[in-house]
C-alpha cells in the first residue's frame, strides 16, 4: 500500500523515513517533535548522522522513560554520536567514567544518577539497533551497577576493611534494565568494627536508593544476607562462616553460586570467596538438598499459578527464565562439587560448560540457550519501556502488539506481529519446560546427591517386567557383580544401578542392554573406570545404556574399546567426519606399525572405533539416514586408501567403488564392491597389479583376532570370479567394447574412484561414461534391464524371508527404487549430464530437477528408500544379522519398531508404514520402470 503523503514541515525526509520504519511511528514522531521543538537545529544534526538517527528513533519507540528524559536533557542524544558507541565498555572504563562525572559536580549523588541515565541510554541504543547482543547488554548494565556501587562506597568512606559482594544477576554479569542489584556486605572483624561496617552499608544503600528529582541510582537489595532482613547488614568473615556451618539452608548455598566481588577491599572479597567454596561445593551433598531445591521451585510455581499468571509470567511461569536458571544451577550443585570447570556464574556460559563436561546434551543446551536469550530479550523490552521491574506480558492486545513490533515482528498476511510473537514464545517455553522437567527431576540427581534408591529389587519384579526386563535372575546377578564389595566404586555402582535399569528400560532390548553392561564392566579395573565415568559424565552414562540396549553390534564394539564411553558425552567427538579426516586418522593408525599382522589389527580397531561413533550417532538420533550412509562409505574409503598406501604401489593403481560403496550410501550390512584398475600393458605390470589387488583384498577382508575390516567383493569385474582381479585401462576398454552385457553397464552407474591414483581414476570414469550413457539407450536394452530385475525378484529372496516384507527385494522396496532410478539415468543420462551421479537419493533429486520425475513420484520413491534403509540398518544394529526382511517373530519385530522410534503399537505401526510406503512406491515403479 502506498504511504500517505504528508507535509513533513521541519522534519527532514530521512527522519520521516526512519519514523515510518519504526515499530510505533506515532510515538516516534511525538518524541522527535517534543525533543526538537526547543531547538530546530537539533533535528538537522540528528538527520545528518544515520546511526544517531536510527538509535534515537529506536529508543524513542522502545522507552517512554528515556524519551521523557530526552525532552528534559537533549544532551543525552550526544551519546549516539560518540566515537566509542560501537565498543563494549569494561567495568574499569565505567568506574573511571563515573569518577570523572562525580568530580565535576558539587552534588555527587545527583551526578551519579545523571551519569547512570546517560550510560543507560547508550546501552539501550546499542541493544535496540543490534550492536550489542544479550550477553553484552548484561555485562554493560552490570558494569554500570558496579561503578555506581564503587562510587557509593567511596562516598561512604568505611573506616574498616569492607567489601561488597554481588549476588543474583549482578554476580552473574547479566543484569536487566530494571533489575534489583543484589548484594551482601562483608567486613574484617579482627578488630571489631561491626558498627562502622553497618554504618557504611546503610550509607551505600542510601546513596543507591534515596529518591530525588532524578530518580534513584539502582534498587539495591541486601536481603540475601544471612537471616535476611532480620540480620545485620554486614558480617565479618568469622560470622559468615559460623552461620553457613550451622544455620544456612540449601537455597542460600544455591544463591552463592553467583557470588562475586564487585566493590571495596579486593583482598577481603577474595577471602570471602575462598570461605564459601566448601559450603557451595561440598565433597558430599546433603541427601535432601536436591529435594529442597525442587520444593522451593514448586512453591514459587504454585504462587504464580494461584495468581493466574502462569501464561503471562516470563520469569516464574512454566517454561520461563527461572526454569532455565534452576535447571542449570541444580546441575551445577550436583556435579560442580567434583568439576570446577562448570561453576560459571553466568547462565549462558554455564550451559556451554555443562555441554563441554558431558552433563548436558548439545541439542538441549542449544534449545535452552536460544529460549533463554529470547525470553530475556523480551524481558528487557518490557522493562525498558518505563524502567519498571516487570516480568509479566501485557494482557491488552494493543500493548502486546506494540511489544511484538519493538521486538522486530511485523504484520504478515497470515499472522499479525503479536500472533507471530506469541507463537514463538510458546514454542520456546514449551521446549524449556520439557527439558527442565527432564533435567530438574532426573533420578540421577537424587542418586548422585546421596538420596536413597527408589528401587528395591526385592519388590520390583512386577515393575521390571512391565518395563521390558524378563530375566530377573540376571538383574540380581548383575547387581551382585556391579556392586559387590565395600569399595567406593561398589557403593557408587549400587547407587547408580536403579538409574541404569531405568535407562535400559527405555531401550528396545533391556535384557540385552543389561547383559552387555555386565560385559562392559567385567573385572574390578573396568568396573571402577565405568563407575567413575558414569558419576562424572551422566550424559555418557545414559547414552551408553541406550547403545547397549539397542545394538548387539555396538555393544560388542564398546566392550572391546571401553575408552569410547567417555567420548559419548562429547558432541564434538561424535560429530560427522569427512573422507579426508578419516583417511588421515586411518593412515596415522597404520603408519607406525611395522608388520602386516599389526597393520591389519590396527585397521580393524580403527574401523571398529569409527563404526561405534557412526552407529552411536545413528542410535542417538544425531544423524540422518543419508549422513549415516555417507559416513559408512567414507569409512570404507578411508580403510581402503590407508591400506593401499601401506602397500606402496609401484605403478598407477586405483580402486573404483561399485554398488552401494560407489554410491556413497553404504549400510551396516553392505559388502564393499570394487574394481581394480592399473595403467600398463606388459606382463610385468599385470603381475604386479594382480599381486597388489590380492594383497589389498587380504588387508581389508582377511579375518584376524580383531575381526574383519570389511567384506570386500570384486565379483563385478569383467568375467566375474573367472577374470583377473586387476585390469589395465586398455583391458577394460577392450572388454566393454566387445563383451560387456547390459547389466554390467548398469552397474557402472554406481562406479566412483574411491582410493589410489586419482588421475587414473578420472581416466577410468572418462572411459566408461560413453558406454554407460549412450544415445539412444535402446528398447531392447530397456527390456534387458527389466528382465534382470524380474529374475532377481524370483531368485534372490532367501528361503524363510517374507517377500511381502522384504526391505531390499520386496515390491516397492530398495531394489525397486534403485532399478527405477538407474533405468531413468541410463535412458536420459546422455542428454542430461546432471543425472550422472552415483547416489540414489541424489539421482532422484537430479531427475526431479530435470522434470524427468514428477514431484509426487520423487517424494514417494525417496520415502520408500529412506524407510527401508532405516529399517534395514536398525535391524542389523539390533541383531548383527544380515536378514533383509522385517522380523516375523513378535518380540524381534517389537524391538525393531522401538529402535526406529515407534511408541504406540510399535510392531503393528511399523508394518502398516511398510505397507503404505512400499505400495505407493510399487505403483510408481510399475508405471515408470515396467511401463504399465
Amino acid at each position: 500500500m502506498q504511504r500517505e503523503t504528508r507535509d513533513v514541515g521541519p522534519l527532514a525526509r530521512a527522519v520521516e523515513d526512519a519514523i515510518d520504519r519504526s515499530a510505533d511511528p506515532a510515538a516516534a514522531r511525538a518524541t522527535v517533535e517534543r525533543v526538537c521543538a526547543p531547538d530546530p537545529a537539533l533535528m538537522d544534526r540528528i538527520a545528518a548522522d544515520s546511526r544517531a538517527l536510527e538509535a534515537f528513533v529506536a529508543v524513542a519507540v522502545a522507552s517512554r522513560s528515556l524519551s521523557s528524559a530526552f525532552a528534559v536533557d537533549p544532551s543525552l542524544l550526544d551519546v549516539f554520536s560518540d566515537d566509542s558507541f560501537e565498543v563494549e565498555r569494561s567495568v574499569d572504563t565505567y568506574r573511571d567514567s563515573a569518577s570523572a562525572a562525580l568530580a565535576d559536580d558539587d552534588d555527587p549523588l545527583r551526578a551519579l544518577r545523571r551519569w547512570k541515565r546517560r550510560e543507560l541510554t547508550r546501552i539501550a541504543a546499542r541493544d535496540l539497533i543490534g550492536i550489542a547482543d544479550l550477553p553484552a547488554v548484561g555485562r554493560e548494565l552490570t558494569g554500570v551497577a558496579e561503578a555506581c556501587l564503587s562510587r557509593a562506597l567511596d562516598l561512604a568512606r568505611p573506616q574498616v576493611p569492607f567489601a561488597i559482594v554481588g549476588m543474583g544477576k549482578l554476580g552473574g554479569s547479566e543484569l536487566n534494565y530494571a533489575s534489583d542489584v543484589d548484594v551482601i556486605f562483608v567486613h574484617d572483624g579482627s578488630d571489631g568494627g561491626g558498627e562502622e561496617a553497618e554504618r557504611a552499608a546503610r550509607a551505600v544503600l542510601a546513596s543507591m536508593m534515596t529518591p530525588t528529582a532524578d530518580g534513584i541510582v539502582f534498587r539495591t537489595d541486601a536481603d540475601l544476607r544471612p537471616e535476611g532482613r532480620s540480620g545485620p547488614l554486614s558480617r565479618s568473615l568469622d560470622s559468615y562462616e559460623a552461620y553457613y556451618k550451622r544455620w544456612a539452608q540449601t537455597w542460600e548455598f544455591q544463591a552463592l553460586i553467583k557470588a562475586r566481588p564487585v566493590a571495596g577491599d579486593p583482598e577481603l572479597a577474595e577471602r570471602f570467596g575462598e570461605l564459601v567454596v566448601p559450603f557451595v561445593w561440598p565433597e558430599t551433598l546433603a541427601p535432601d538438598a536436591v529435594r529442597e531445591v525442587r520444593a522451593m521451585k514448586a512453591r514459587a510455581e504454585e504462587e504464580t499459578r494461584r495468581q493466574g499468571l502462569d501464561d503471562l509470567e516470563l520469569k516464574r511461569g512454566r517454561g520461563g527464565i527461572r526454569d532455565v536458571e534452576f535447571a542449570v544451577q541444580l546441575l551445577q550443585l550436583v556435579h560442580g562439587r567434583h568439576d570446577p570447570t562448570i561453576r560459571s556464574r553466568t547462565t549462558l556460559v554455564a550451559l556451554e560448560q555443562l555441554v563441554d563436561g558431558g552433563y548436558l546434551e548439545r541439542g538441549d543446551a542449544d534449545r535452552l540457550g536460544d529460549a533463554y536469550t529470547f525470553l530475556r530479550t523480551v524481558e528487557h523490552r518490557l522493562q525498558l519501556h518505563d524502567e519498571h521491574q516487570i516480568h509479566r506480558l501485557p494482557n491488552d492486545g494493543a500493548a502486546r502488539q506494540r511489544l511484538a513490533r519493538v521486538l522486530g515482528y511485523r504484520d504478515r498476511p497470515d499472522a499479525t506481529a503479536g500472533e507471530q510473537f506469541d507463537r514463538a514464545r510458546r514454542t520456546h517455553q514449551n521446549e524449556v519446560r520439557a527439558i527442565h522437567e527432564r533435567l530438574f527431576f532426573a533420578p540421577i540427581l537424587d542418586t548422585l546427591a546421596g538420596a536413597p534408591s527408589a528401587l528395591s529389587l526385592a519388590a520390583a519384579e512386577e515393575r521390571l517386567a512391565a518395563f521390558g526386563f524378563t530375566d530377573i535372575a540376571q538383574i540380581r546377578a548383575a547387581l551382585r557383580e556391579l556392586a559387590s564389595g565395600l569399595t567406593r566404586r561398589s557403593k557408587l555402582m549400587t547407587q547408580l544401578f536403579p538409574l541404569m535399569l531405568e535407562w535400559l528400560s527405555r531401550t528396545p532390548d533391556p535384557d540385552l542392554g543389561l547383559l552387555q553392561l555386565r560385559r562392559l564392566a567385567e573385572g574390578p579395573a573396568r568396573s571402577a573406570a565405568v563407575a567413575n565415568t558414569f558419576r562424572d559424565m551422566p550424559g555418557a552414562a545414559e547414552r551408553t545404556c541406550r547403545l547397549l540396549g539397542s545394538s548387539r553390534l555396538l555393544g560388542d564394539a564398546l566392550r572391546r574399546q571401553p575408552e569410547f564411553v567417555e567420548l559419548l558425552a562429547d558432541d564434538n567427538a561424535m560429530a560427522e567426519k569427512d573422507r579426508d579426516a578419516l583417511v588421515d586418522e586411518a593412515s596415522g593408525t597404520l603408519g607406525w606399525r611395522a608388520d602386516a599382522a599389526s597393520r591389519r589389527d590396527g585397521l580393524r580397531r580403527f574401523k571398529r572405533r569409527e563404526l561405534l561413533r557412526i552407529g552411536g550417532r545413528d542410535v542417538l538420533g544425531l544423524a540422518s539416514i543419508e549422513s549415516t550412509e555417507r559416513e559408512l562409505a567414507a569409512l570404507g574409503e578411508a580403510c581402503v586408501e590407508a591400506a593401499l598406501r601401506m602397500l606402496d604401489p609401484d605403478l598407477p593403481f586405483t580402486v573404483v567403488g561399485m554398488g552401494r560403496f560407489g554410491g556413497g550410501e553404504l549400510s551396516y550390512a553392505s559388502d564393499i564392491d570394487v574394481l581394480f584398475v592399473y595403467d600398463g600393458d606388459g606382463a610385468a605390470e599385470f603381475d604386479r597389479a594382480e599381486q597388489l589387488a590380492t594383497s589389498l583384498m587380504a588387508e581389508i577382508g582377511a579375518t584376524t583376532a580383531e575381526g574383519q575390516t570389511f567384506r570386500i567383493d570384486a565379483d563385478l569385474r569383467p568375467e566375474g570370479k573367472q577374470g583377473p582381479l586387476a585390469r589395465s585401462l586398455d583391458g577394460f576398454r577392450t572388454y566393454y567394447e566387445q563383451w560387456a552385457l547390459t547389466w554390467e553397464f548398469q552397474s557402472l552407474v554406481k562406479a566412483r574412484p574411491v582410493a589410489g591414483d586419482a588421475e587414473l581414476g578420472q581416466r577410468f570414469m572418462s572411459l566408461v561414461e560413453p558406454f554407460v550413457y549412450r544415445e539412444p539407450f535402446s528398447d531392447e536394452e530397456v527390456r534387458e534391464v527389466r528382465r534382470m530385475k524380474a529374475r532377481i525378484e524370483r531368485e534372490r529372496i532367501p528361503p524363510g524371508e517374507d517377500p511381502q516384507f522384504h526391505l531390499k527385494l520386496g515390491p516397492g522396496s530398495l531394489s525397486d527404487v534403485e532399478f527405477t532410478v538407474q533405468l531413468l539415468q541410463l535412458c536420459h543420462g546422455a542428454a542430461h549430464p546432471e543425472l550422472r551421479v552415483t547416489s540414489t537419493m541424489a539421482a532422484i533429486e537430479a531427475l526431479r530437477a530435470q522434470e524427468l520425475l514428477g514431484d509426487d513420484d520423487a517424494d514417494v520413491l525417496a520415502a520408500s528408500y529412506r524407510f527401508c534403509e532405516r529399517a534395514r540398518n536398525a535391524n542389523y544394529l539390533l541383531t548383527s544379522s544380515g536378514r533383509d526382511a522385517l522380523p516375523t517373530a513378535p518380540t524381534e519385530a517389537e524391538r525393531l519398531a522401538v529402535l526406529m522410534g515407534y511408541v504406540h503399537r510399535p510392531q503393528a505401526t511399523l508394518r502398516d508404514d511398510y505397507r503404505r510406503v512400499t505400495r505407493r512406491a510399487r505403483k510408481v515403479v510399475e508405471r515408470i520402470f515396467y511401463g504399465s
